[in-house]
């Protein structure tokens, strides 16, 4: 078992930053593939960025590709999403998942409760 919890979410104006972290705990993080996706009201949830084992490998939504960037440091056991240039439409709850793959997962085994972002236009 992995247990994830996600930090760092909060009240932010459009066009700020806002870091989210992911603290995973239960077995081996470093092995795990890690994403992050999110979920706005009335939307469905929605893939926004991966990174596999050993952080060499990332994957974006076109919608956030070249605002977020997903990192992880196996040390600490966390994975980050620095979040800039924010828009209202990025208002949601971030999700943290995990795969027991070391590459690029497209089904996902593991999910924290996520933690809420609200952007202030």
């Amino acid at each position: 078992q992995v247990q994830l919890v996600e930090s760092g979410g909060g009240l932010v104006q459009a066009g700020g930053s806002v870091r989210l972290s992911c603290a995973a705990s239960g077995r081996t993080f470093s092995g795990y593939s890690m994403g992050w996706f999110r979920q706005a009201p009335g939307k469905e949830r929605e893939f926004v960025a991966a990174i596999t084992w050993n952080g060499i490998i990332t994957s974006y939504a076109d919608s956030v590709k070249g605002r977020f960037t997903i990192s992880r440091d196996n040390a600490k056991n966390t994975v980050y999403l620095q979040m800039n240039r924010l828009k209202p439409e990025d208002m949601a709850v971030y999700y943290c998942a995990a795969a027991g793959v070391p590459y690029i997962a497209t089904v996902w085994d593991y999910w924290g409760k996520g933690t809420l972002v609200t952007v202030s236009s």
